[in-house]
């Protein structure tokens, strides 16, 4: 069992992914690309979404990782925060570039079995303070979601969830999920 959990940032993702690591040792867990990436000085751009795009499809495509693991973030959450940037600075993609972006979320997300998505919920706030650039987490958060509906990105044998809640209650909501997809099949994750 391949998962990805993508979300804004501030969305609980790493809270979600270390409460599921600490109940299932099994699983490797894959940080967040941005704790990976060289240039990590905290200003959005474009070149910083591009690198995370790169290193978050290339370890999903790796079969090093084993048939059992959680990733924070895939590269479909940096293909959002890349157009979330466009429109906010005014500033569009080059075409030939997103076609190569598209491209290649859609064939690492290939290799995933099923991509958890934690969408900003007035309903579950999580309270961020105003250096979290929140006109870029709001705007991702709208693409990311739009994405999800894009049959050029997301291939209709991925199974998509959105999952909400207080942190316990997404926990086990993951857990059912992913229980009920070892106990249809047993080597999913052995």
């Amino acid at each position: 069992m391949r998962i990805v959990v993508s979300g804004t940032h501030a969305s609980g993702k790493s809270t979600l992914i270390s409460d599921f690591a600490l109940r299932h040792p099994k699983f490797t867990v894959l940080p967040d690309p941005f704790e990976l990436v060289d240039e990590a000085g905290g200003t959005a751009s474009a070149a910083l979404f591009a690198s995370q795009l790169r290193i978050a499809a290339d370890r999903l495509a790796a079969q090093n990782n084993g048939p059992c693991l959680i990733a924070e973030r895939g590269p479909l959450d940096f293909l959002a925060y890349l157009l979330a940037l466009a429109d906010l600075t005014g500033r569009p993609l080059d075409d030939a570039f997103l076609e190569r972006a598209t491209a290649r979320t859609a064939e690492a997300l290939r290799a995933v079995d099923m991509l958890v998505v934690l969408p900003l919920t007035p309903r579950d706030p999580i309270h961020v303070d105003a250096d979290e650039f929140l006109e870029l987490r709001e705007a991702m958060n709208d693409v990311l979601l739009e994405l999800l509906d894009d049959p050029d990105v997301i291939d209709e044998a991925l199974t998509v969830v959105e999952i909400t809640g207080a942190p316990d209650e997404r926990l086990v909501t993951l857990e059912t999920l992913v229980g009920e997809a070892v106990l249809s099949d047993p080597t999913v994750c052995p």
